[in-house]
C-alpha cells in the first residue's frame, strides 16, 4: 500500500540512505488514482464475463469493434500499468519504516505471496473449476515476480535499479524482431516476453497471459518514481510530473507515427477518420509495449499533478477502493462471477453444464448468451458501489490494527 505514514518508531531513510521529511498523512493523490484505476479495472472483467461478445471478440479488432466496445475496452488499459508502477512507487515509500534489508525480504516473501494467491485463489475465483484445468498468470503474478526482482534490486544503488528499468521499458520491444515470424518459442520464454499457453499434462495448462519482463521494468521505475514523494517540495514534484506525463505522450506520438519501434501492432487508415485515430492509440499490452506503457504512464502523471494533496468527499470515497487494492480485487471477481452465474442459470443451464466449463476454464459461463453493453455498465457501477462497504470496513481495519500479515493483503 502506497503510504507516506511515519512514527518516531524509526528513523526515515530512503532506500539510497539519504534522510527523509517526516510525513503524518497518506499520499491521497496516490491513493485517488489508484482508486480509479481499480473501479475501471472492474468494467473491463464486467464486460469479459457478461457482454455478449466478452468470451468472443477481441473489443479493439477494427473490423469488428464499435467505437463504444473500444473506447470501453482501452480505457481499461489504463489499470494494469498505473497498478504496477505504483506498486514499485509503494516499495520505495515502504523505505520509511523499513531498513534495506527488511523491505528486501518483505518484497520478496510479498511476491511470492502474490504469485501463491495468482495460482490457488485468483485462478479459483476466475474460473470457479476446483480442478485447476487453465491456470491464468495475470496481474497479480506479474506484481508478485515483478516485487521478487524489485526485493533483490533494493540493494543496489539508485542509479543502478533507475537504469535497469529504464534499459528494459525502452528496450524490450526489440524482441519484437526476434519474434516476427516465430510459431514455437521455447517455454521459459513465453514467461518472460511471449505470452502463450503451456501444456504440464493431465489434461491441465498454464496461460502465461502477462509475462515478466516489461512489467518488471515498469515496477523498477515506478519504484525510482517514488523519489519524487520524499526528494521534492510539492512544487518542484508538479514540475516534474507535468515533464514526464508530457514527454511519454510526446515520444508516444512521435514514435507511433513512424510505425517504426516500440509497438509490434502498426496503426493503420482505416474505414473513415475516426477509427484511424483508435488504430493509431490500439496498441499491445500482451506484453505491454513501450508506447502502451507511454499512453498510459503519461497521463496517470499528469492526473498527479493535477489532483495534488487536496481532495473532496468524492474523492475520499473514491480513494477507499484504493487503499485495499488486493481485497478489492478478489472480491470484484468473486462478485462478478457470481452474477454470471445467476444469468448462466436464468438461461436455463444446470449446474452439471456449468461445471463442464468453458473451453474447460470458465465454468458458468456461455459465450454469446451475454448482456448488451449498456447492461455491463449498469452490473459494472452496481457492483463497484456494492463493494464500497467491505472495502471501507477493511481500510479502516487497516489503520487500526497492526498484525504483520495485513501488510501482505
Amino acid at each position: 500500500m502506497a503510504t507516506a505514514t511515519s512514527s518516531a518508531m524509526f528513523a526515515p531513510t530512503s532506500p539510497d540512505g539519504a534522510a527523509l521529511p517526516v510525513a503524518t498523512h497518506r499520499i491521497t493523490s496516490i491513493d485517488l488514482l489508484r482508486g480509479i484505476v481499480m473501479i475501471i479495472m472492474a468494467l473491463d472483467h464486467a464486460r469479459d464475463y457478461l457482454h455478449t461478445t466478452g468470451m468472443t471478440q477481441d473489443p479493439t479488432n477494427m473490423q469488428t469493434t464499435t467505437v463504444w466496445l473500444f473506447l470501453t475496452r482501452f480505457i481499461t488499459h489504463f489499470c494494469a500499468p498505473v497498478f504496477v508502477f505504483l506498486a514499485g512507487t509503494s516499495g520505495w515509500l515502504q523505505a520509511r519504516r523499513k531498513s534495506k534489508s527488511e523491505l528486501s525480504v518483505f518484497l520478496v516473501t510479498r511476491g511470492l505471496w502474490l504469485i501463491f494467491a495468482e495460482v490457488v485463489l485468483v485462478g479459483f475465483i476466475i474460473t470457479f473449476d476446483p480442478g485447476y484445468h487453465l491456470l491464468f498468470l495475470q496481474t497479480i503474478w506479474a506484481i508478485g515476480i515483478s516485487m521478487v526482482f524489485l526485493g533483490i534490486a533494493v540493494h543496489l544503488p539508485f542509479w543502478a535499479v533507475l537504469a535497469m528499468g529504464t534499459a528494459i521499458v525502452l528496450g524490450h520491444n526489440a524482441l519484437d524482431f526476434y519474434e516476427q515470424g516465430k510459431q514455437q518459442f521455447p517455454a521459459w520464454y513465453h514467461f518472460v516476453h511471449r505470452p502463450g499457453p503451456l501444456t504440464v499434462g493431465d489434461g491441465r495448462a498454464i496461460f502465461v497471459a502477462y509475462p515478466f519482463l516489461s512489467w518488471t521494468g515498469l515496477m523498477f521505475l515506478g519504484y525510482c518514481f517514488g523519489r519524487l514523494y520524499t526528494h521534492c517540495t510539492e512544487q518542484a514534484r508538479k514540475k516534474w510530473l507535468l515533464l514526464l506525463g508530457i514527454g511519454l505522450l510526446v515520444l508516444f506520438v512521435a514514435l507511433r507515427a513512424s510505425n517504426l519501434y516500440g509497438d509490434r501492432q502498426h496503426w493503420t487508415e482505416q474505414k473513415n477518420t475516426l477509427f484511424t485515430a483508435l488504430s493509431f492509440i490500439n496498441v499491445v499490452k500482451y506484453p505491454p509495449s513501450l508506447l502502451y506503457m507511454c499512453i498510459t504512464i503519461g497521463p496517470a502523471l499528469l492526473f498527479l499533478a493535477a489532483a495534488g494533496e487536496h481532495r473532496g468527499r468524492f474523492g475520499r470515497i473514491i480513494s477507499v477502493y484504493g487503499s485495499v487494492p488486493f481485497f478489492y480485487y478478489m472480491l470484484h471477481f468473486f462478485l462478478l462471477h457470481l452474477v454470471t452465474m445467476v444469468f448462466y442459470f436464468a438461461h436455463g443451464h444446470s449446474f452439471a453444464e456449468g461445471m463442464q466449463g468453458y473451453k474447460n476454464a470458465f465454468n458458468f459461463v456461455q459465450p454469446g448468451e451475454g448482456l448488451r453493453l449498456t447492461w455491463v455498465y449498469v452490473i459494472w457501477i452496481s457492483v463497484v458501489v456494492a463493494l464500497y462497504w467491505p472495502c471501507r470496513w477493511f481500510s479502516n481495519y487497516k489503520k487500526t490494527h497492526r498484525q504483520w500479515w495485513l501488510s501482505y493483503l
